[in-house]
């Protein structure tokens, strides 16, 4: 038996063992405990794909925030389109990890122990972990928003998946962002970024921006993070020493992205966001990609291993690649940062407030 990455806590194991074993009723009770525990919402699997054609999808997500829920919408948008539909032929489980690690392993350990049909797990965290979680188990994995799943331990290096597990990768477009702060910034010396060191998708990046700052004229100034609480602190002490911050898709630094926006609007420097919903959110302007569209090519995916037209272990991870411009004029006002005429017709997409839900 494989080793897991990850592990989960006693408590959480104990109940999921209540939950396979036990009485309807015990299964009530197991579930109301790993809820106030681990988080992980406890619900029977549903309709079975052996009731023809009917299935149950368990989607965990990392964290609540907006590129992630377009990632879901999406998802579910992609299988409609492939005929899988939830309340006519399909049962949507969906749990939010909140950033937690131990919550994200709860939660996919909850879904084989409901034997789910597949699990979407939307994040580089939640990905891991479902993989760990099914590695014994028959239940393919479909992930999406994984920025380098090679580095995460789910694909090889020519994208061959390691296991019963595939998806899309949402690698951020670098060397387009760099050229968009230069041409907006010309300025501009020092880029920061915050980071969670425990996520995978953000370690690689940071070595992307590493690679290419130099061709632009930047010097990369890093934070790493381990939790949501670290940020107020990182984020005081990184506007003080650069010249603007660009974001990753960082889970738990987009989770706290207000704050960061907060302290760089104290001291007048730049936010550049990595998605649309972060520029939608206060950040200045980005090289987004559509997270919607990632979410879709995931479910065409998914669509294709329910039905049996293909195997999760025989499909390589896909990427999407074409970036966009989108500007925030509200959020450049704040900080008296004009935006160059040419980029403002060039973008895909101009927000004249600042939207935070």
């Amino acid at each position: 038996m494989k080793k897991k990455m990850m592990t989960v806590l006693m408590t959480a194991a104990m109940v999921l063992s209540v939950t396979a074993c036990g009485s309807q009723g015990e299964k009530e009770e197991a579930a109301s405990l790993a809820q106030s525990d681990g988080g992980a919402v406890q619900a029977d699997a549903g309709t079975e794909q052996a009731d023809g054609g009917q299935y149950t999808i368990g989607i965990s997500q990392f964290a609540e925030h907006g590129s992630l829920d377009n990632c879901r919408q999406g998802f579910l948008a992609g299988l409609a389109e492939a005929g899988i539909e939830e309340g006519k032929n399909l049962t949507i489980v969906f749990d939010n990890a909140q950033a937690d690690m131990g919550t994200a392993s709860t939660i996919s350990d909850a879904y084989v122990s409901q034997k789910v049909d597949l699990i979407c797990a939307i994040a580089t965290p939640t990905a891991m972990s479902a993989y760990n979680s099914c590695m014994n188990t028959d239940i393919p994995v479909i992930y999406t928003a994984v920025s380098d799943p090679v580095q995460a331990g789910l694909a090889e290096a020519g994208g061959k998946s390691v296991g019963n597990i595939t998806g899309t990768s949402d690698a951020l477009p670098v060397t387009e962002q760099l050229k968009m702060i230069r041409e907006m910034l010309p300025e501009a010396e020092k880029i920061g970024i915050l980071y969670t060191t425990s996520e995978a998708n953000s370690v690689s990046t940071i070595e992307a921006y590493k690679e290419s700052a130099a061709e632009y004229g930047f010097e990369i100034v890093e934070t790493g993070i381990n939790t949501i609480a670290d940020v107020p602190m990182a984020a005081a002490d990184m506007a003080d020493k650069v010249d603007c911050i660009t974001n990753l898709t960082d889970n738990t630094v987009v989770s706290a992205l207000q704050t960061v926006l907060d302290e760089a609007n104290k001291k007048g420097i730049p936010v550049f966001g990595s998605e649309i919903e972060q520029v939608r959110s206060g950040c200045v302007a980005s090289m987004g990609l559509d997270y919607v569209a990632l979410g879709k090519q995931t479910g065409a995916m998914a669509a294709k291993v329910l039905k049996g037209e293909a195997k999760a272990a025989d499909m390589p991870f896909e990427v999407i690649t074409q970036a966009s411009l989108y500007v925030n004029t509200a959020a450049a006002e704040k900080i008296n940062l004009e935006i160059p005429e040419d980029m403002a017709n060039r973008a895909v997409e101009i927000f004249d407030e600042i939207v935070v839900e």
